[in-house]
């Protein structure tokens, strides 16, 4: 009797329940757009959404890991726009792809380095902090070509997303290696429980011997870092770069963590789910875009969908204690 009480335990229904919604959602848009005479479930569609999706799965990583901790990056979107921008300016310039990706890769850690420094060490809130950074890198985006996008990339950069291996995109590849990664880092090493522990109760973490600033500081590290990440296969998928591009990726990174059940307060929820949240973003995206709902209904649409996720995160915490 124990023991199955220790499975019910186990059981992780919010992420069942995630799953259910996700097929739901599938079904849903394909009957609806049958409807209306359209297709939903092929294969174009299928492709388009994990397209979509990748982008906003991958900054998800980094902007769940923060909320683990307790904190928020609003900054993440903008760093997506800087990334097609400045790498732009560099091969133009003559700096080789390779080298200009890297640095593009030290930008983004910089720009993490600065909220999480003054977050942390500086105490300022979180929201405040990287609000500032989203308005200063998105003005920083235009400053650099006066808003205009900018073409004429090498095609070294659509190979990077634009090829399959065994039939499969790379870029499928890719979103689940960094996912495995994460996944990995998270349950199997200190550093990942030490971010539970810091989301859960900071205090405690400290009082503990966890040297809580800068492993804070490091999440927002990363965060900078997989927003670059997702800024190149937005670039490489594109193969141009728009001064207004990743606008709103925020929203839709922090849409895909809260759907994807990771807790706003901190400490608790799985970063595989983050992936399921995107891939939900990206079907109601695609079966609206099918339907032809116009596009700022779909942004009223996603705003719901996140007020709805909180609440029930939120209902679901009430009723625990």
């Amino acid at each position: 009797m124990n023991s199955i009480k220790e499975k019910l335990k186990k059981f992780d229904v919010k992420s069942l329940t995630l799953y259910i919604g996700a097929v739901l959602i599938l079904i849903i848009f394909t009957v609806i757009c049958s409807i209306n005479g359209k297709d939903f479930l092929t294969t174009s569609n299928i492709q388009n959404i994990i397209s979509q999706s990748a982008v906003i799965a991958v900054i998800g990583i980094g902007a769940s890991l923060v909320i683990i901790t307790g904190g928020i990056d609003l900054s993440v979107g903008s760093v997506v726009g800087f990334v097609g921008i400045f790498a732009g300016v560099l091969v133009k310039a003559g700096v080789p792809l390779f080298a200009t990706l890297l640095i593009c890769l030290a930008v983004g850690a910089l720009v993490g380095a600065i909220n999480g420094a003054l977050v942390s060490y500086g105490k300022v809130p979180a929201f405040i902090v990287t609000l500032g950074t989203m308005q200063i890198v998105r003005g920083l985006t235009k400053v650099l070509t006066d808003g205009r996008p900018i073409a004429g990339f090498p095609e070294s950069l659509a190979k990077i997303t634009q090829t399959e291996i065994l039939g499969i995109p790379v870029v499928i590849l890719y979103v689940f290696a960094l996912y495995a990664l994460v996944m990995f880092t998270l349950k199997k090493t200190k550093f990942g429980r030490r971010i539970y522990a810091i989301g859960g109760n900071p205090n405690a973490a400290k009082l503990s011997g966890i040297k809580v600033q800068k492993i804070e500081t490091l999440t927002y590290v990363i965060a900078g870092i997989f927003s670059v990440i997702g800024g190149i296969i937005l670039l490489s998928r594109l193969s141009y770069a728009d001064p207004n591009a990743g606008s709103s990726y925020e929203l839709d990174a922090i849409a895909a963590t809260v759907i994807g059940g990771i807790a706003m307060s901190g400490g608790k929820g799985k970063i595989g789910n983050t992936l399921v949240g995107a891939l939900i973003l990206g079907m109601l995206k695609c079966g609206l875009q099918i339907l032809n709902v116009a596009v700022y209904y779909q942004t009223i649409i996603t705003g719901l969908v996140i007020i709805v996720a909180v609440y029930l995160d939120k209902a679901k915490e009430r009723k625990a204690e």
